[in-house]
């Protein structure tokens, strides 16, 4: 009869938000998904102009972004392969979209389908919760430079 080793259980090292970010683009296409938990106060704040902050968490098919947005600012207009569903938990975003002019108060979701051009103004300080199919790797290669600089 043959002994088993026991195996130790040892803490898994859980890497930073945006280590785990660029191996899911690399790996987007093959390798076996992992459980996450990751607690928002984990995951480092992004800075991208003075009034537009972000994180974000990227699976093996999917991201999920947290948006903060101040009064006033103003995403320019810009497309994307991703499909998106914008979820507001706070404020309101005003979207211009597809001909129309769509304000999204807090509760509620706009759905965007892939290579939809769009742009949104946050009407009040305004949390929104982005889920991107696939992963952005624009925002995750940090080469949105749509986004960077602007008011």
């Amino acid at each position: 009869m043959r002994k088993q080793k026991m195996k130790t259980k040892s803490k898994p090292r859980v890497p930073s938000s945006h280590s785990r970010a660029k191996r899911a683009v690399t790996k987007h296409s093959a390798g076996t998904a992992a459980l996450q938990h990751i607690p928002w106060s984990s995951v480092p704040l992004e800075d991208l102009n003075p009034l537009l902050q972000r994180q974000f968490v990227v699976g093996q098919e999917i991201m999920l972004a947290r948006v903060l947005l101040k009064k006033g600012c103003i995403v320019p207009e810009h497309s994307h392969h991703n499909e998106q569903l914008t979820y507001i938990l706070e404020g309101a975003l005003k979207f211009w979209i597809d001909g129309r002019e769509i304000t999204v108060n807090a509760g509620e979701t706009l759905c965007i389908p892939s290579n939809m051009p769009h742009k949104a103004e946050a009407l009040e300080d305004t949390v929104d919760l982005d889920v991107f199919a696939p992963p952005r790797a624009d925002w995750i290669n940090k080469t949105d430079q749509y986004l960077r600089g602007q008011k």
